[in-house]
């Protein structure tokens, strides 16, 4: 199918990739439990545009120049490793009643979940090791292949990111009767950001 050897394996490893933890789909649950559906749907397309931005700096090689040079790869990676830090002692640090890290305007969890998703640049070494798992050897890929990946990427990210932003808002319902349970939502999300950028700072 247009260069890519087996599609449904394809579509069923970026669903697997979809549903491990991580910042994204954090900041996509905070991002619902403060917004609502709206927060929840810019967060997803933040996630989207942050996949497309890696996935074609992947396809242009970028992520071969970054492994070239070493220091400029760990100096990448220690600045998302310190944003998604500061994010998460900052949520934790907002006090009950506060505006909210994650707040609206849409635009602003569009661009939070961007970020997140663009902070960590071994997402680029990844899907660049990644796609030629699914190359077709028999039929040379073009650009039509990696447009048909990265549509398969962007529309399997909307689906799940909107089914995950429905569950969480039906949950966020109810986390606002109960204030204690709001306050140990930010800490906890505050806590996992600033363990997910420990992580990013640690992994070699």
């Amino acid at each position: 199918m247009l260069g890519i050897s087996d599609y449904p394996a394809f579509v069923l490893a970026i669903l697997v990739f979809l549903a491990i933890p991580g910042p994204g789909n954090l900041a996509l649950l905070v991002s619902t439990a403060k917004g609502g559906l709206r927060g929840g749907l810019a967060s997803t397309l933040g996630i989207m545009a942050g996949d497309q931005i890696l996935i074609w700096l992947a396809v242009m090689g970028v992520a071969t120049l970054l492994l070239a040079w070493p220091s400029v790869f760990v100096g990448v990676q220690w600045m998302g490793a310190l944003y998604l830090a500061v994010l998460g002692w900052k949520m934790i640090r907002s006090p009950q009643g506060a505006t909210p890290v994650l707040d609206i305007p849409a635009g602003q969890y569009f661009r939070q979940s961007c970020l997140i998703t663009l902070v960590n640049p071994k997402a680029i070494v990844f899907y660049m090791a990644f796609f030629p798992l699914f190359i077709d050897v028999h039929q040379p890929p073009g650009i039509g292949t990696f447009a048909l990946m990265a549509f398969t990427v962007a529309v399997l990210t909307l689906g799940y990111g909107v089914l995950l932003s429905l569950l969480a808002h039906r949950l966020s319902s109810r986390l606002r009767a109960h204030p204690w349970a709001s306050r140990a939502l930010n800490t906890t999300a505050g806590a996992l950001l600033i363990g997910f950028g420990c992580k990013l700072a640690l992994t070699k």
